[in-house]
């Protein structure tokens, strides 16, 4: 992906591709297996945390593969006239990559989420998708601490199984730290990560109608059914003061 193709928003750049593109690109690197890939969502809160943690800034830019998760991304793009590409939500990628992983007989690690879930969700997955091998491990207890046993049998079976697609739910932005910091362990792999993503697989949390998600405004449906986020949505509203000083910055 060339840089021509690339813009920033608060200083991390979007990349201008379809998500028939970015779902190519990402079955290109599974089929060479030559290096580590890493996948980010970029949304609005995800670029406010960034703001405040510059390693969790750096995971972002250095990415191979950024996709456009939230619809906040998509508006504050047209607002900063940054030319963009199609938003192609988490949830939705990883569907696709499970399809994928069927149809091409791939190895499929899902690490973390709720206890248990993984491993359900890996035996759900077997008997939806037979042609393709499923792994689940809930894998570490307390991300911000893991313990070097846990970190220790998770790569254990990195190095038995060889995933070709590796799914982490711990939230962000844990999760895309650790990912990062073990790219050496994770060499081969196509590694990215889910937050909530497990939890809508396994039909725990519903998504909203088709109709609220086309109009944006998929997070106002969860925000109702999960009032506890309300919360993570105070940097919604930092997310929209740091677009408009941008905007007041490029005009003055």
């Amino acid at each position: 992906m060339s840089d021509k193709n690339k813009n920033k928003i608060l200083g991390v750049f979007v990349t201008k591709q379809s998500r028939k593109e970015v779902l190519e690109d990402i079955l290109k690197d599974i089929e060479k297996r030559e290096k580590f890939i890493h996948i980010v969502s970029l949304n609005p809160e995800n670029l406010v945390v960034a703001s405040e943690n510059p390693e969790f800034k750096k995971v972002l830019q250095t990415a191979q593969i950024r996709i456009i998760d939230g619809t906040g991304i998509v508006l504050a793009a047209k607002v900063l006239r940054v030319d963009t590409g199609e938003r192609y939500p988490g949830v939705d990628l990883m569907e696709n990559l499970m399809e994928e992983a069927n149809n091409r007989r791939l190895r499929v690690l899902l690490i973390g989420g709720r206890p248990n879930l993984a491993i359900s969700l890996a035996e759900c997955y077997r008997k939806k998708y037979p042609e393709a091998k499923f792994f689940g491990l809930e894998g570490i207890s307390d991300i911000k601490n893991p313990k070097k046993s846990e970190e220790k049998t998770i790569f254990t079976i990195v190095s038995d199984f060889k995933p070709h697609l590796v799914f982490v739910a711990f939230g962000s932005p844990d999760q895309e730290l650790w990912i990062e910091r073990h790219k050496d362990q994770f060499a081969g792999c196509v590694c990215m990560g889910v937050g909530g993503g497990f939890d809508f697989a396994a039909g725990l949390v519903s998504r909203a109608p088709l109709w609220l998600r086309q109009i944006g405004l998929e997070w106002l449906y969860r925000l109702f059914h999960q009032p506890w986020r309300w919360r993570r949505q105070v940097r919604l509203g930092k997310f929209i003061i740091f677009i408009l000083k941008e905007v007041s910055y490029k005009i003055f």
